[in-house]
């Protein structure tokens, strides 16, 4: 009787073990809610800037998106990730955030403000965090990405990948981008609220001096603004 209790006892303790974890989590491995810090974080890499296939290094214009081959942004990201794009989308609404509307090109991206920053480790493995402003900079004259530019959770545009189809996809989960900087896509989840003339303006590239070297796992948050 002793081990068939101990059996159970197990069986119900192994039980809650896999339960627990997945209220805190979203529908992908690797984004974590928070709703008392109204905060989703989600696991990344530092981002390869040139990929072997191509013939040089693009600047910037996408803070987050899945890594080659997947990612369509992947030579012009700061870090990779393996969350799905449409997750993270239910994780921010489930801090009581609602989707705007992105756009790709000419207009402004509409949506709730979010903080966005990076979780870096130091030499001792402690967490240290870097705001957008501190991990990028312009490349052609060397200065700091503008520190209150606000970023917003826009949601991404439809896709119909398929003609013969009226079936639609969210858009991100086709082009694996998370979160973009200047309107080059609207298949992303958050967008800044710069306009597309800044693309042509600020070529940014990663402040190496702040940001550890390719391949260190960091952590993207986005904070719902309280």
């Amino acid at each position: 009787m002793k081990s068939w209790r101990n059996f159970l006892l197990l069986g119900i303790f192994v039980t809650l073990g896999t339960q627990l974890p997945s209220q805190e989590k979203g529908g992908t491995a690797g984004v974590v809610v928070d709703k008392e810090k109204k905060t989703v974080t989600i696991d990344a890499k530092i981002a390869p800037r040139k990929l072997p296939h191509l013939d040089k290094t693009y600047p910037l214009e996408v803070i987050a998106c899945w890594p080659h081959p997947k990612g369509k942004k992947a030579h012009e990201t700061i870090v990779t990730v393996e969350a799905k794009p449409s997750d993270v989308h239910k994780a921010l609404e489930g801090l009581g955030l609602k989707a705007g509307k992105p756009v790709m090109g000419e207009g402004e991206p509409k949506g709730p403000a979010v903080n966005v920053y990076l979780l870096v480790p130091d030499a001792t493995g402690i967490e240290r965090k870097v705001t957008m402003d501190r991990a990028m900079i312009d490349s052609k004259n060397g200065k700091p990405f503008p520190k209150n530019i606000e970023w917003r959770f826009t949601g991404s545009s439809m896709l119909q990948i398929d003609p013969n189809k009226n079936d639609k996809t969210y858009g991100a989960d086709f082009s694996g981008t998370l979160m973009a900087i200047f309107p080059v896509t609207s298949e992303t989840v958050l967008q800044t609220e710069l306009t597309i003339k800044y693309e042509g303006i600020m070529k940014l590239e990663l402040n190496t001096k702040v940001l550890p070297k390719e391949g260190t796992p960091v952590k993207l948050v986005i904070e719902a603004k309280k």
